[in-house]
């Protein structure tokens, strides 16, 4: 009788590229070179001065993206699902769809708050980072248009469309985004962004008064 050998196991060689160490590292420069995009832009940098800043060399860039392009894409994605991540977070915490909204653009605003006009303004001219930029736009009405609903259904806001309320919180995101509520009004991004929540929630309430300012006002009626 023979006895076959058990087959010994097939190890595949390890990618030193996927090791934890490598991966920290590349995350930790990502977040480096989100700091820089944010305070000074992007567009005016070259991959040299980019290693330069990093006190790195180029073939590490080359390890996070191929080109200078595609450096920036990554970079520009990186920014939106940390941002994302951060605003869920706190959202998460929240029950009601009010306060869920209020909660949901006032840490949109702390997010956007390091993004220079320079950041904005390359980010909006690239039509590649543009697409992320946008994309992102689209989300936060999406995340509106489910609390509007969410809050008709249950009475705590008023019988509105909720996809045209959508559609015009993402224009007014995409505006201030851009600068140009700040432009012409003169207001910080965060500003705007309490301004629109105040005016969202208030706007949307389904009783026609506020329950505080009529009860502050009936007392000093009868004083």
């Amino acid at each position: 009788m023979t006895h076959s050998r058990p087959a010994e196991a097939v190890h595949e060689p390890r990618d030193p590229a996927r090791t934890p160490a490598v991966q920290a590292r590349r995350a930790e420069l990502l977040d480096r070179l989100c700091e820089l995009f944010l305070a000074e832009g992007f567009a005016h940098f070259t991959l040299d001065e980019l290693a330069g800043r990093m006190h790195c060399s180029k073939s590490t860039l080359y390890t996070l993206a191929h080109s200078k392009e595609q450096l920036a894409v990554r970079v520009v994605g990186h920014f939106f699902k940390r941002a994302t991540a951060n605003i869920e977070r706190r959202v998460a915490e929240c029950t009601d769809p009010r306060s869920r909204m209020r909660t949901y653009l006032k840490a949109a605003a702390a997010e956007l708050a390091p993004a220079s006009r320079r950041f904005i303004a390359d980010m909006a001219s690239n039509p590649a980072t543009r697409a992320s930029y946008e994309s992102n736009a689209r989300a936060a009405a999406d995340r509106i248009r489910q609390d509007v609903h969410e809050g008709v259904r249950t009475g705590v806001f008023r019988e509105v469309d909720s996809a045209l309320v959508a559609e015009m919180v993402g224009l007014t995101l995409s505006a201030i985004q851009r600068g140009e509520i700040s432009e012409r009004t003169g207001l910080s991004d965060a500003a705007a962004f309490d301004a629109l929540s105040d005016f969202l929630v208030g706007g949307l309430s389904a009783s026609e008064a506020d329950p505080v300012r009529s009860t502050e006002e009936h007392g000093t009626e009868e004083n």
